[in-house]
């Protein structure tokens, strides 16, 4: 059987630790070629995996021959790259948050739909053993409604994390658009909208910059958000959780509570009303230190080869977006954002 023909743009942090490696992993997977701005990196890339390096992405596009493309680039640059993608008849696998606006989002869902390519959104925390059995539970009936929660991700920033520390895109407003909201709180505002199968109806945020000197995109976000289903939340995005990161949620359910990732990464607490405890040990959350594997990879190549449109698509990632953006507006306005 033929393999997959895979180029990835950008080949920073998350190309090099998730992307790359996991697509290399895969065995019908052929990464055929590499483009990134920075000449030495891209050349070290393509070295390391076998594959040509490009500094333009248009001269990519125009010179080989592939089935699809990861988009590892800074945000402003997701919907460009997706659509030119997409117009080349190729299908899009794009970091999240998928856009930095509504409209952009849209663009790109118009330009795989007409092209007849999938599009689809890193949002890996659906994939992550203690989420996939969390949402089993949930869905199972056994805790009854979900009343009221708190989802959390925190780090201490993209410094220690990034390819260029402090000298970051994700710290230029420019480029990054927004900063803790667009890296951690979209995939909570992904999350819980999977886990509750719900949508947000309303949102209120307090988003800013409360710690990291010299840039003006947020490093904070906590935001108080209503479900369709009534259900009442806090969401909370945070690169200040220095030493101890955070990647929780605790859902209070009529049955009882249901604790993912609160007292160690790998499990999921049920505590129910009747006075039984369960605990599933299921299997580490992917954090910065601890890579594992993601899920989107494999997924987004299954996807191809069985023909099936992506679960997580760009419809998904744009409701998850706009969570996201009316927080913002909530933030900027001082009220209350219905979605």
């Amino acid at each position: 059987m033929n393999k997959i023909k895979i180029a990835v743009f950008g080949c920073g942090a998350i190309a090099q630790r998730r992307h790359i490696p996991e697509y290399a992993a895969n065995p019908n997977v052929e990464l055929v070629a590499f483009a990134d701005p920075l000449k030495e990196r891209v050349e070290e890339v393509a070295k390391i995996y076998g594959g040509k390096a490009y500094t333009s992405y248009e001269e990519l596009l125009k010179n080989e021959k592939l089935d699809a493309v990861s988009v590892c680039t800074p945000n402003y640059l997701h919907a460009p790259m997706t659509i030119a993608a997409a117009n080349a008849g190729l299908h899009v696998l794009v970091e999240k948050p998928m856009a930095t606006t509504a409209e952009e989002g849209e663009q790109m869902i118009e330009a795989a739909r007409k092209n007849g390519v999938y599009l689809m959104v890193g949002h890996n925390q659906r994939l992550m053993p203690p989420h996939v059995k969390a949402k089993e539970i949930l869905d199972s009936g056994k805790l009854g409604k979900v009343l009221t929660f708190r989802t959390s991700f925190g780090h201490g920033g993209p410094e220690s994390w990034s390819l260029d520390g402090r000298d970051s895109w994700f710290f230029r407003k420019e480029e990054a658009i927004m900063g803790a909201m667009g890296d951690l709180g979209v995939h909570k505002s992904d999350f819980i909208r999977y886990l509750l199968s719900d949508e947000i109806a309303e949102v209120a945020g307090f988003i800013g910059t409360i710690h990291k000197d010299g840039t003006d995109v947020d490093d904070n976000a906590t935001c108080i958000v209503r479900m369709k289903s009534g259900a009442v939340g806090t969401l909370m995005a945070s690169w200040t959780h220095y030493r101890s990161g955070d990647n929780s949620t605790v859902l209070w359910c009529e049955n009882g509570v249901m604790k993912i990732g609160a007292v160690d990464g790998d499990e999921v607490i049920v505590e129910l009303t009747n006075g039984t405890v369960e605990t599933y040990k299921v299997g580490a959350m992917a954090t910065n230190e601890q890579q594992v594997h993601s899920g989107v990879i494999d997924a987004f190549v299954q996807s191809i080869l069985t023909n099936t449109p992506p679960s997580i698509s760009g419809e998904e990632g744009l409701r998850s977006l706009n969570v996201i953006l009316g927080a913002f507006e909530s933030q900027a306005t001082g009220s209350i954002v219905k979605l």
